[in-house]
């Protein structure tokens, strides 16, 4: 980067509800960080929500934590972009600074990037097999690629660093060019899940992401201008592997695009903190640990449990049982729904549509594929834990099997009016 480039930072939150408290946090965290390390307001845009902070579910009105016991992340956190705002749309207008496309009034913060500017871009959610997840949109992989490409052809930046927390954010990340000025880590590999971690009985809440947890705290601990992506990279890896390895699961960070650009050091993205502050946060997080791992599905499903299990008035657990049994039947009609689109539209009766575990090349057919199940069988963006990552797999491998799109359509047509959630 030129020395008389400008660093632009881009965080969004893609979730909503308690239940998704820890992603959120995240970016409230990442933010405070780059804050601190001396980039300015004007050249961080922020995109979140905003409905944990004061959710009624909060016990501490106006704080958000990310790590045990730690510090209120959330005072001072730009509101850029909340409620229906943050969009799949919103944040790829955002990104290459297109200020006309973004469907919002009042001010439409943007990132005015240059030549000789580089770009940081982390996102936190749920993510599935080609897609991560916003509220009421879906951002899937070509459109995510495609704006990169397009931004690199068109000068918006000398290099971009992405960095992905979600379920399979490989899928999302695999198609970036290695012959260009981008690169990426991703929290997971395309066919693996992410994991929550940090559970705090108060809230009754997962806090963090394993990911996220540790490369903020290698963020924070060292001195950005000596320590590389390379260096940053291979840390969040192993400690990764190794914490989800002791509660007997897996999650691989991996990256992609321009390896050349790994000796590139952290602060030509993420600033600079002064010596004492790391200092500081070294003594304060001498014992720093990741616990209470569990998989991002399950999260709703904890939190519920744990919502009925404290509730003393009657009616309002009873009111609590029936969404929890809800939520489990409507899993098991989404499991029927997806496997009767597998069995009607291939020869095998589905065998290998719902059992195999393809990786995603045809991002176009994908998109429709997936937004017509959306919109004609079950609208996941108004229910979000009942179609899960092995629902979108199927339809990935009826995608990836050679099935024409229309096929694919037809069944989802066909199974959409016989089937009621």
């Amino acid at each position: 980067m030129a020395s008389n480039g400008k660093q632009w930072v881009l965080l969004a939150a893609g979730s909503t509800g308690w239940e998704n408290y820890r992603h959120q946090a995240d970016v409230c965290h990442a933010y405070q960080v780059v804050r601190q390390n001396g980039i300015p307001d004007e050249q961080i845009v922020v995109m979140m929500y905003d409905d944990i902070a004061y959710n009624e579910e909060n016990p501490f009105p106006g704080n958000v934590i990310n790590v045990p016991r730690g510090p209120d992340v959330y005072d001072g956190v730009p509101k850029d972009y909340t409620g229906q705002h943050v969009s799949a749309e919103n944040f790829l207008a955002v990104l290459r600074g297109d200020s006309r496309a973004i469907r919002k009034r009042g001010r439409k913060k943007v990132i005015k990037s240059r030549a000789n500017d580089s770009i940081f871009i982390y996102l936190s959610d749920h993510g599935g097999h080609g897609v991560f997840q916003f509220p009421n949109s879906t951002l899937y992989a070509h459109d995510l690629i495609d704006t990169v490409r397009e931004m690199s052809r068109n000068g918006k930046f000398s290099q971009m660093v992405i960095y992905m927390e979600a379920c399979h954010a490989g899928s999302m990340l695999d198609a970036l060019p290695q012959l260009g000025n981008a690169y990426a880590v991703a929290a997971s590999t395309p066919d693996e899940s992410s994991y929550a971690c940090f559970f705090d009985k108060k809230r009754n809440a997962y806090i963090a992401d394993i990911f996220t947890a540790y490369w903020l705290n290698h963020t924070k601990r060292k001195n950005l201008r000596f320590s590389t992506l390379e260096e940053q990279f291979h840390y969040i890896k192993e400690k990764v592997r190794e914490t989800v390895a002791e509660w007997g699961v897996s999650q691989t960070p991996c990256h992609y695009g321009n390896m050349f650009m790994l000796q590139l050091p952290l602060s030509e993205f993420l600033g600079q903190s002064s010596g004492d502050v790391r200092r500081i946060y070294k003594s304060q997080s001498r014992n720093f640990e990741v616990t209470d791992v569990v998989e991002s599905a399950n999260v709703p499903l904890l939190i519920q449990q744990n919502r009925i299990r404290k509730e003393r008035n009657p009616r309002r657990r009873e009111a609590l049982e029936r969404e929890h049994n809800d939520l489990k039947r409507k899993r098991s009609t989404m499991d029927k729904a997806v496997q009767k689109i597998a069995q009607r539209c291939t020869s095998d009766r589905g065998l290998r549509a719902l059992s195999e575990k393809h990786e995603v090349t045809r991002t176009y057919a994908l998109k429709s594929v997936a937004e017509h199940f959306r919109t004609t069988v079950f609208n996941w963006d108004e229910e979000p834990f009942v179609f899960t990552c092995s629902h979108l797999q199927v339809l990935v491998n009826l995608c990836e099997c050679g099935l024409e799109v229309r096929s694919i359509t037809a069944a989802i047509d066909y199974v959409g009016q016989r089937i009621q959630f």
